[in-house]
Order: structure tokens, then C-alpha cells, then sequence
């Protein structure tokens, strides 16, 4: 099993969104190291740490879970999607998406801070300067800190 960590603004979906709707397509990645991690690498039952980005504070809200597989981003063929490319065919799709679905809450966001504080999660690649990909590997003993910190118990 495979760890991620998979970022969010949460005034555009936040884990109290997952968490109400129980599961959702990660749509919208435009990056392509990003989409390669939904595309080649995520499977199902793989688990994700769930980062609000952009918020105060930014950090970790939750866990969400990989549900099926890869499938072709619905929002690249919409024209009136802000994520549309006019590039992407049906046929040559470009943009991969995978489903999630709400594990956990926890009780309190682990701060951005508190994660570069900490001497077992400050390499997580969130931590670092100029990382900014939406979607990120995760080691196992990061993922076990965090779900500690957050107050569950890893799966």
C-alpha cells in the first residue's frame, strides 16, 4: 500500500466536504508529476493524508482512501469547466483522476509548522521550500506520525 498526501483549499473542498459526501473525484490536476502519481502509482486502498492549503492554519485535516481506479478527468472535455484543455480527446484523454473516500477526521489540523517542527515529519515533502504539487508520496512512518499526531490510529 502506497501513502499520499493530497492538497485543498477548503473553501473549495474541505474534508468536512468529503466527509458529507462520503466520496468524490479528485478532478481539476493540471500538473503532470501530479496526475502521474493518480495515474501510474495510486491504488485502490492506498490512504492519503487530506492537506488544507491556503488556509489559517494550513496542515493536515484528515485521512481519505483510494476507491477504484484511474479514470480519464470528466472536466478536461467540459468547455465550460475552468479546467477544460482543448487538447485532450476522448480518445487521447491527457488529465487521470482517481476517486476518494472520507476515512477520518481529525480532531484538530495539524499545523504546516507543527509538521516542519517535528523531527520525524519535517523531510515530508510538504515540508520543504518550493514543493508545491497538489499531490505528493508519502512514507509509511510519516503517514503513522501524522495519523498519531491527529490523534487516529493508522490503518
Amino acid at each position: 500500500m502506497n501513502h499520499w498526501l493530497i492538497k485543498s483549499e477548503p473553501d473549495v473542498f474541505s474534508i468536512a466536504d468529503l466527509e458529507r459526501v462520503g466520496r468524490e473525484p479528485w478532478t481539476g490536476v493540471r500538473n503532470y508529476q501530479a496526475r502521474n502519481f493518480m495515474w501510474r502509482d495510486m491504488k485502490p486502498g492506498d490512504l492519503a493524508l487530506f492537506y488544507h492549503s491556503n488556509a489559517k492554519p494550513s496542515g493536515i485535516a484528515g485521512i481519505a482512501k483510494v476507491v477504484g481506479n484511474p479514470y480519464p478527468d470528466f472536466t478536461q472535455f467540459d468547455p465550460k469547466s475552468e479546467y477544460f484543455d482543448p487538447k485532450s480527446t476522448r480518445e487521447n484523454p491527457r488529465w487521470w483522476l482517481v476517486d476518494f473516500e472520507f476515512v477520518a477526521r481529525f480532531n484538530e489540523i495539524i499545523p504546516l509548522d507543527t509538521l516542519k517542527q517535528d523531527p520525524e515529519l519535517c523531510e515530508m515533502m510538504v515540508c520543504q521550500r518550493g514543493t508545491r504539487l497538489s499531490i505528493n508520496p508519502v512514507s509509511a512512518t510519516h503517514f503513522k506520525r501524522a495519523c498519531k499526531l491527529g490523534g487516529f490510529k493508522a490503518l
